[in-house]
């Protein structure tokens, strides 16, 4: 072991020799006899950091890697946690499971230790979606939540989310007080693994029909779906688990025209058909583009694996099949169920809808026009889970989204819906149609109406202890020395997130900032553009966030507009110099 640093070194030692199955065993002792010790060093540098969400990592042996021991420790954790918060109560938990590899067996592991710690356990006794155990939570009254995924990543990963007692992920302080418990688990043997058959109940299909019920009831344009029930609607789940749930979601919507993409609708952990199991990548719905032009169709869905996040395509004026991004349909959305609201008359300034800070203020633009209170989050679909607990029974939450292809309609869950948000995305699609228009048109509307709002997500991946290393100088850098023009504006204020505070950088006057502390900075320049810095928290990316907006005077206008908005974020990049 020459070749690994001491602590690497110890680890590795403390697996060999610990009370760990013997396959492990021998899967880290063939690591040794190849010296594979890059890859040793990367599964035993660290302990994987259960986070303000949970666990995601590749899986494999090893303390940074996703298995049962991690798993195992972060339930044990978990648990240790929920019994000091409810001392004296029957706790009961609930978990659910998507399609990757091993998904089912981490999920069994899981309502093992819980049930071994005689905490209830309300296990789905097959694959279902991200919401729907937020729905459960929520039904039973549970403490917490757990499902495993890790959501839209390659084949190699696998994840776990923790859910609280108002079936959204956990925040601060709960969230650091669950990851306390979670790192203080310091021996294999302190992890109860030993199930009690009797603390683990089977939930599924009565679940389901209460969940689909309250979706439906949450239809605002049943008349304009009767008329366009014949709407064309391409599903595909990308081999995850929406095909429990989405087509039947259509179908008690009202849709009668589903035409589902076979090649992937067979839950499938390698997913065979794509490269990234991710609906906002295009050659994930590669299928399904096909498809739909095969059939004419009206609108293109494609889920993630756990179904919370949704991506669509529609006809341009052309009549080409073009993808929607997350800012776009986002949106789309937020104005529909606003002018929805607005002509059934039950906007009476008791609503609100919240986005996150990296996603576009078109929604803001659109919400002040309509006189709607909207409010900004943190990244993450927590934060506006946590909003909405925070309003609940005062203010009633139409809807809200986030860049990423995760959006909510109703209060029925505390996370982001691909089940409900596919539902409305057909119906807001109907709604068009009824009207004359479609999507794409309407989406041009919105432009001349509110201002043609541009933005482009730049990822740079980065992996291992050395790729840690970098992204976190890469921000370090931008801290210190922002840059001092975009895209040939100047940058006048400085958002650090971190530090909690906001630099108007033209007077050197700072003041304070009303979120909690993340690692974010924003760049706002002279003419309105926004550009966001952040680390992701599940991956090993850095994410840079560009908007720019434009004024469109018509739509004859759009491509010209368009074009320059882009060369505009072209040029943004390039000074950034990523």
């Amino acid at each position: 072991m020459q070749e690994l640093d001491a602590p690497v070194r110890d680890k590795v030692n403390s697996w060999l020799n610990g009370s760990y199955d013997a396959d492990v065993k021998q899967q880290i002792q063939k690591m040794l006899d190849d010296q594979a010790f890059t890859e040793l060093t990367d599964s035993f540098y660290r302990d994987l950091e259960f986070g303000t969400g949970g666990l995601r990592g590749t899986m494999g042996p090893g303390s940074n890697r996703i298995n049962k021991y991690t798993i195992g420790s972060a339930t044990q954790g978990l648990a240790n946690y929920l019994k000091k918060k409810y001392p004296g109560e029957k706790i009961s938990v609930a978990i659910a499971h998507d399609s990757r590899n091993n998904s089912d067996v981490f999920a069994n592991i899981t309502a093992e230790v819980f049930s071994a710690n005689d905490i209830h356990v309300y296990f789905f006794k097959a694959l279902r979606p991200t919401p729907e155990l937020s729905f459960a939570v929520r039904h039973f009254g549970c403490k917490s939540g757990v499902m495993l995924t890790a959501s839209h990543n390659p084949k190699e990963y696998n994840g776990y989310k923790a859910y609280g007692a108002d079936g959204g992920q956990f925040v601060f302080p709960e969230d650091q007080a669950v990851m306390d418990e979670v790192a203080a688990i310091k021996s294999v043997d302190e992890i109860k693994f030993d199930r009690v058959d009797a603390n683990i109940e089977l939930i599924g299909e009565e679940i389901d029909r209460l969940y689909l019920d309250g979706i439906t009831k949450l239809s605002i344009s049943k008349d304009a779906i009767a008329r366009q029930k014949d709407l064309k609607i391409v599903y595909s789940p990308i081999h995850g688990t929406g095909i429990t749930l989405v087509p039947k979601a259509l179908e008690m919507f009202g849709f009668e025209n589903v035409i589902l993409v076979n090649e992937q609708t067979t839950p499938d952990g390698n997913f065979p058909t794509v490269v990234y199991p991710n609906p906002e990548e295009k050659e994930a719905l590669t299928l399904a583009l096909k498809k739909a032009a095969e059939v004419d169709a009206d609108l293109v869905l494609a889920t993630d694996p756990d179904a919370d996040r949704v991506g669509i395509a529609v006809k341009n004026s052309d009549g080409e099949f073009i993808l929607l991004n997350g800012n776009q349909t986002g949106s789309m959305l937020i104005n529909y169920l606003l002018s929805a609201w607005e002509d059934a008359g039950k906007l009476d300034g008791k609503q609100y809808i919240v986005k996150t800070i990296v996603t576009s203020n078109l929604i803001e633009a659109i919400a002040r026009a309509k006189n709607v209170k909207y409010f900004n989050t943190l990244t993450g679909f927590k934060y506006i889970g946590e909003l909405m607990t925070q309003l609940q029974g005062k203010e009633t939450f139409i809807g809200g989204g986030e860049e990423s292809y995760g959006y909510l309609v109703g209060e029925l869950v505390r996370d982001k819906d691909a089940v409900v948000s596919s539902a409305f995305i057909a119906e807001m699609t109907a709604y068009y149609k009824d009207k004359g228009s479609s999507l794409f048109e309407a989406l041009l509307d919105t432009y001349v109406q509110y201002g043609f709002y541009k933005e482009k997500l730049i990822s740079i991946t980065k992996k291992g202890k050395t790729g840690a290393e970098d992204i976190k100088a890469l921000m370090e850098k931008f801290r210190s020395n922002p840059p001092a023009t975009l895209g040939g504006s100047k940058v006048v204020s400085l958002k650090d997130y971190e530090k909690g505070t906001e630099t108007d950088l033209a007077a050197n006057q700072t003041s304070k900032l009303d979120f909690p502390k993340s690692d974010v900075l924003q760049f706002i320049t002279e003419d309105g553009s926004i550009i966001s810095a952040r680390p992701s928290g599940t991956e090993p990316k850095i994410k840079f966030y560009c908007s720019v907006n434009g004024k469109l005077n018509n739509k004859d206008e759009y491509k010209a507009t368009d074009n320059a908005l882009e060369a505009k974020i072209d040029k943004i990049i390039q000074d950034l110099g990523v």
